[in-house]
């Protein structure tokens, strides 16, 4: 991904994050609390089998779907 479509795709997700942050549930494995961000960064890397920051710039829109998908349905 170009240097320009990683920064859209941070602010979407530092975004998405604060929006998603009191709505993501409780988990024993983060007792100080779930970090929105590293929930969104994880869940682009398991759904597209790499980082944010190395997928190409075909599936940008793709990768801002998802975001939107995350922020409807928060985990």
């Amino acid at each position: 991904m170009n240097e320009l479509n990683k920064k859209r795709v941070w602010k979407k997700i530092q975004l998405t994050g604060e929006k998603i942050q009191p709505l993501l549930k409780p988990s024993h494995y983060h007792p100080n609390g779930r970090n929105a961000y590293a929930h969104i960064a994880l869940s682009i890397k398991e759904k597209f089998g790499k980082s944010y920051k190395d997928i190409s710039d075909d599936k940008l829109n793709e990768v801002f779907i998802h975001i939107e998908y995350l922020l409807e349905n928060p985990n």
